[in-house]
């Protein structure tokens, strides 16, 4: 095209820019996203500063925990211990007395213990229920429990072994066990059959001997 003015030359050099324009504008905007990820990335870059890539041995090496182990065997071993120790057959009818009511004392053990542990000398420290429970369970809790007691220095506690209201034949089914139970056990020294407001027939009083002061049987 041929211009005969400057006029027409400028409308020319204009035309042509518009021309260019429409041409690049479709490049320029295709262009623009990674535009703007390229600035995006150095505003991040200018935020954080200079970092350095940490190699593999700059790493720290940290042990896993392992969980505490279970000492299951030792247990299951105790608890058949328990059970072997403790027997359903021993025979303490000589050692149980009939003055007023049922009561226990290990040789040795003046004959006003039961008297004065009925009659609310040692403060009740501790107890436990077994009802519920059946006959292996109740020994393994029973055990348990004297032993936990002792341990901690207590001297007088209440086991609750129920009167046989729910049992069948309204009998007491733990009664006579934990007599025997309990007549097996070192910590015990004397148990007296509960007065009506600590459970009567249901439960006993146990004296404990002083932590440290073991008979020799176990």
């Amino acid at each position: 095209m041929k211009a005969d003015s400057l006029e027409q030359l400028k409308a020319l050099r204009e035309r042509m820019q518009r021309e260019r324009a429409a041409h690049d504008a479709p490049a320029e905007r295709a262009l623009e996203p990674a535009a703007r990820e390229a600035a995006d990335d150095r505003l991040f870059a200018d935020a954080v500063g200079p970092v350095r890539a940490l190699h593999r041995r700059d790493r720290a090496h940290l042990p896993r925990q392992r969980p505490e182990p279970q000492p299951r065997q030792r247990e299951a071993d105790e608890r058949q211990a328990m059970r072997e120790a403790l027997s359903d057959e021993v025979d303490v009818e000589s050692l149980l007395l009939t003055d007023d009511g049922l009561s226990f004392r290990r040789p040795g053990i003046g004959p006003d213990v039961p008297a004065r542990l009925r009659r609310g000398q040692w403060a009740l420290q501790a107890e436990i229920d077994l009802h519920g429970l059946t006959r292996e369970a109740a020994r393994e809790a029973l055990v348990a429990f004297v032993r936990e007691a002792h341990r901690r220095g207590q001297r007088c506690v209440r086991v609750v072994h129920g009167k046989g209201h729910g049992s069948p034949g309204r009998q007491p089914v733990l009664k006579d066990k934990v007599q025997r139970w309990l007549a097996q056990r070192s910590e015990v020294i004397a148990f007296v059959q509960a007065s009506g407001a600590q459970g009567g027939a249901g439960a006993l009083l146990v004296l404990l001997a002083p932590r440290g002061a073991m008979t020799a049987r176990r």
